[in-house]
């Protein structure tokens, strides 16, 4: 019935009509009818055929049952009157409000003695007439009232459950969009450097090929090796992507003096000579931080061995002062920022500066004042 409301309203109109009819037959068998059949059953029709349409028109039915009852009780043709005006005024109660529901109330109340005053069989029980009147509505009245609350109350848990699932979905959505920019820069970060490096041994190998046989067979192993490492911090990624629960392939991430020193070794192997200098201990950094730092000159060497020509020179300076560690990489080659945007599409750039932002940090990157480009960073140690 909750979900076909008319259908229990017109049950409801159904039986008050029947049990009318019910009445009127026994007042034929008594020769006690006021009125015949046919002015007697549209009245009684009349006014029980608009509860069907309560919820949908619930003021024009109140005012509607209300005329149409003046008759019905001056012919004494049974109940209808009373069961249809009680149910109008729940209805104005639960469903419209407190004011229209007084008003009707009162017009209630006032053609109620009306009657009292017209008719004489109603005016010698007008005690009881006006008692049973007066419960009626005040139990109609507190019925609408409870019923009311109870709808007021689920409509704003509804309302609060849809604002939470919205919540959740935009939280949800936020919390994919962060990791998908995670992966990728994890992605761009390890793939970038190989390739690059790949390419520029591949580069090499071909000139020296036929000239300098033993420096392409060099170039071809650090291509193959590359190549490996690469392969294996692929399969890593995808390992923890494909994994339900979070129990993928736990390597411990490249962070720490250690790590970079092996990343300058492999970056001066491929022909770009660097100059690491650390100063402070950078061996106990939060594994977030060691491995955001990696990453940044990772991505910074990249740049330097793609854009820039033989001869270039390379500085990495990674300091820690208290809370927070300064980063330096230039190099002395040719290049510009349209350059490095140009060919690599700029997302070297983004991932190590989304890269600085993530522990609030800072980074900045462009040509040098003498020639080259430079690239500063700082990662504080302490989220604010």
């Amino acid at each position: 019935m909750k979900s076909h409301p008319m259908v229990g309203d017109s049950l409801l109109a159904g039986l008050l009509a029947c049990f009318d009819a019910l009445l009127y037959v026994a007042s034929a068998a008594e020769n006690a009818t006021p009125a015949p059949w046919y002015v007697s059953m549209p009245i009684v029709l009349g006014v029980v055929a608009p509860l069907v349409y309560r919820r949908k028109y619930p003021v024009a039915v109140a005012y509607v049952t209300l005329l149409i009852g003046i008759p019905h009780t001056a012919l004494e043709l049974g109940v209808a009157s009373l069961f249809t005006t009680c149910i109008a005024l729940y209805t104005l109660v639960a469903y419209v409000g407190r004011k229209p529901a007084a008003l009707y109330a009162v017009a209630n109340m006032v053609l109620t003695a009306v009657q009292l005053t017209v008719q004489d069989q109603l005016r010698q029980q007008w005690v009881v007439t006006s008692i049973v009147m007066a419960l009626a509505l005040a139990f109609c009245w507190a019925l609408g009232e409870f019923v009311g609350a109870r709808r007021a109350y689920q409509a704003e848990v509804e309302q609060r459950l849809a604002l939470l699932e919205v919540e959740r979905d935009h939280q949800a959505r936020i919390a994919v969009a962060a990791e998908r920019a995670r992966i990728a820069r994890e992605l761009h970060d390890v793939v970038a450097h190989a390739v690059s490096v790949i390419v520029v041994q591949a580069d090499g190998a071909t000139y020296a090929v036929h000239t300098q046989p033993e420096l392409a067979e060099r170039a071809v192993r650090t291509i193959s090796s590359t190549g490996r490492e690469a392969l294996a911090e692929l399969r890593r990624l995808l390992g923890v992507l494909r994994s339900e629960e979070g129990d993928g392939d736990l390597t411990p991430q490249p962070a720490g003096t250690q790590s970079l020193s092996d990343l300058a070794e492999r970056v001066r192997a491929v022909g770009l000579p660097v100059r690491l200098e650390i100063v402070g201990d950078v061996d106990d950094l939060p594994a977030g931080v060691g491995l955001g730092i990696y990453r940044i000159v990772q991505e910074a060497l990249t740049n330097s061995l793609k854009h820039t020509g033989p001869g270039t020179k390379a500085t990495v300076r990674v300091e820690r002062t208290g809370d927070e560690v300064c980063l330096d990489i230039s190099d002395d080659g040719r290049h510009s920022a349209r350059t490095l945007v140009g060919v690599s599409g700029g997302n070297g750039l983004i991932g190590m500066r989304e890269r600085a932002l993530v522990f609030g940090g800072s980074l900045d990157a462009g040509p040098r004042p003498g020639g080259g480009w430079q690239v500063r960073a700082r990662l504080p140690l302490a989220a604010d």
